[in-house]
């Protein structure tokens, strides 16, 4: 039964990846007048925020905003070109720095679990190897692995709204700043949507996994 789980996770993981390049790459046919770096310095300024920069990183779709050091990176897709899907990537970003700066709830939990989750990701996949492994002898090894992946799905369904928020403020402040217009805010929508995608299916996915482990272990129990 899980084993059907994981393969339909992994499927719709790998589609809505595949969804998500491919109407980056559609978006970004349609020029407007800003690239993604004036969007963002736009957006950070109308958002009355002066002390964030904006960086140029390597890869592609590999943007992110750094609270700690108060950094918005795009892409190199992102960057330098003008376009609506450069535009809707470039103001999800600026999106994680208004709510930084705004004290959004849900980014301060994030903010906060990253060090246990950080944790978790190094030693989490070798206690859970041992605890099944052990579990005629040492059950509890499992559990322990059990609660540090447990982190890692909660910080996965936290990000959730953290990402849909910033998605939010990004398409609002493109329709009423001009620079999405009637013709193209759609692509703007369902470019962010479907990014937020991958986020559903990775929290689905850590979750689905969660269960199994405890499965594993109330299966030993009994």
């Amino acid at each position: 039964m899980y084993w059907i789980i994981f393969i339909g996770i992994a499927i719709a993981s790998f589609i809505v990846s595949k969804m998500v390049e491919s109407r980056f790459d559609k978006y970004s046919q349609t020029p407007i007048s800003m690239t993604g770096r004036e969007v963002a310095e736009q957006m950070l300024r109308d958002s009355g925020i002066d002390d964030v920069t904006v960086c140029c990183v390597k890869g592609k779709l590999t943007d992110h905003y750094n609270p700690m050091n108060k950094t918005l990176n795009l892409s190199e897709s992102v960057y330098d070109c003008a376009n609506i899907a450069a535009a809707a990537v470039a103001a999800h970003e600026c999106g994680h720095a208004v709510q930084h700066a705004r004290g959004y709830a849900f980014l301060k939990m994030r903010s906060a679990m990253v060090p246990a989750v950080s944790f978790s990701s190094k030693y989490v996949s070798w206690i859970l190897l041992g605890g099944i492994l052990l579990i005629n002898v040492f059950p509890q090894l499992l559990l322990i692995g059990i609660c540090l992946f447990a982190v890692t799905t909660l910080f996965s369904f936290v990000t959730l709204p953290v990402e849909i928020d910033a998605s939010s403020r990004a398409l609002a402040w493109l329709k009423n700043s001009g620079v999405s217009t009637f013709s193209n805010h759609q692509m703007a929508v369902k470019a962010l949507r479907s990014a937020a995608y991958t986020y559903v299916v990775a929290a689905l996915s850590s979750l689905a996994t969660l269960m199994y482990y405890v499965m594993i272990y109330l299966g030993r129990r009994d």
